[in-house]
């Protein structure tokens, strides 16, 4: 009796074997004609019998359902099957179909992540775009860059849950972003060209095909992920989470500037002019040539009536860049900023004509105080403002032949 149930087991066994690779086949079949449904039908007909399946037929079993699962473009289930296979083989210390996954794996990545870029940059579709990217990553979690493409296309699809989720894993990975280009002047066409690698960039210099070979590092991308975290939080309405995530960063690194303007930044969003005026303060005892931390003190002074101190530092903004335009620009506002109360004066004066024309003559000094830095601002970067303004001081300055030749120009940027 031990004997019949014995045959019986065996034979039930020789079955299931038999009806796993009779499916298994049907799959490989339905894949090469590229019916990808019938052999996802096929092979997951099995899916019961994973548990006790030989190990001979488990790992066909991943690879086939990898390839069934990618030619339907589910390449989320199909990398898990795949992945199942490498680590499954490495199990059995056999590597007959990581052989020829690994090739198919790779290039399921690259489908990937050209739809990733093509949803990004032609359809703008943002949203999926962050899907894909992040699909990519998931895939290939090494190529760290398109967990932080995700996150920023996932911000300008305004979906701030799933990026700030992913910024803060970036954060966690201590993600940077920075990348070395090896470049190089071609000899044929005169350019500078990034040559890939350090070694394909010595082989072509040595090969007398390039030659000064140079090297540039890209910033790091950490205070970005910190300040967008914040911008994020903040827009979410945590303002409190928004200010304790970029502190905390700074204290990690208290001399990183772009963490200070960052946080100084928020301030600005917040209207917490107060608070962005210290930090920058701070910001240029540790940068003190940075041109743009005196020009934001100049803006935060200005803000403040303090015109004497705003001036100071638009000045020094100029000194440490003598092309800054809207140091330039802003500079002429300041020092015209006691207008406002002379033009108060003279419209209640209009009766009285010795003081009216003592006020216009103070206003004429005015504009010929501020003339040169306006005119240096029209020079660097004309706008319809610059002429404006220019255009009025013109005429208040009875500078007729000046007014004359910037008149037809504002009626043209005006559309006139």
């Amino acid at each position: 009796m031990k004997n019949q149930i014995l045959a019986i087991s065996l034979g039930l066994i020789s079955m299931i074997a038999f009806g796993q690779k009779s499916e298994l086949k049907t799959a490989e079949k339905a894949i090469k004609k590229g019916e990808f449904a019938t052999a996802l039908v096929a092979v997951n007909s099995v899916d019961a019998m994973l548990a006790t399946m030989d190990s001979k037929y488990k790992a066909k079993y991943y690879f086939l359902k990898g390839q069934a699962l990618a030619g339907e473009s589910n390449y989320a289930a199909a990398a898990d099957s795949f992945n199942n296979l490498f680590d499954y083989e490495i199990e059995i210390e056999k590597k007959k179909y990581t052989k020829l996954a690994k090739p198919m794996f790779g290039s399921l990545i690259q489908k990937v992540s050209t739809k990733a870029i093509d949803l990004y940059s032609n359809d703008k579709n943002y949203k999926d775009a962050a899907t894909n990217f992040h699909l990519t990553y998931k895939l290939s979690p090494t190529d760290t860059t398109f967990l932080y493409n995700a996150a920023l296309s996932a911000s300008l699809a305004k979906e701030y849950d799933v990026a700030l989720g992913h910024y803060r894993e970036l954060k966690k990975i201590g993600y940077t972003g920075i990348t070395t280009q090896y470049l190089a002047v071609s000899i044929e066409s005169g350019k500078v060209e990034d040559l890939g690698s350090k070694a394909q960039r010595d082989l072509m210099v040595k090969a007398k095909q390039y030659k000064e070979p140079t090297e540039k590092v890209s910033e790091s991308k950490q205070a970005d992920i910190v300040k967008n975290i914040g911008y994020i939080l903040v827009n979410q309405g945590k303002t409190e989470e928004a200010i304790v995530a970029l502190q905390e960063a700074r204290k990690a690194n208290p001399k990183d500037v772009n963490l200070i303007l960052n946080e100084a930044q928020l301030y600005i969003k917040l209207d917490r002019m107060d608070k962005f005026g210290a930090l920058m303060q701070e910001a240029v005892k540790l940068d003190p040539t940075n041109p743009t931390l005196f020009f934001n003190l100049g803006v935060v002074n200005a803000n403040e009536g303090k015109i004497e101190e705003a001036v100071a530092y638009y000045k020094k903004a100029i000194e440490l860049k003598p092309d800054y335009g809207d140091a330039y620009m802003n500079l002429a506002v300041a020092m015209l900023a006691e207008e406002k109360e002379i033009i108060e004066e003279m419209n209640n004066n209009l009766s009285d004509y010795d003081k009216y024309d003592a006020l216009l003559a103070k206003q004429k000094a005015l504009y010929k105080k501020a003339l040169p830095y306006l005119m240096k601002a029209d020079t660097i970067e004309r706008s319809e403002g610059t002429v404006r303004t220019l255009l009025n001081m013109y005429d208040t300055l009875e500078m007729i032949e000046e007014a004359d030749a910037l008149r037809p120009i504002y009626k043209e940027m005006r559309g006139q």
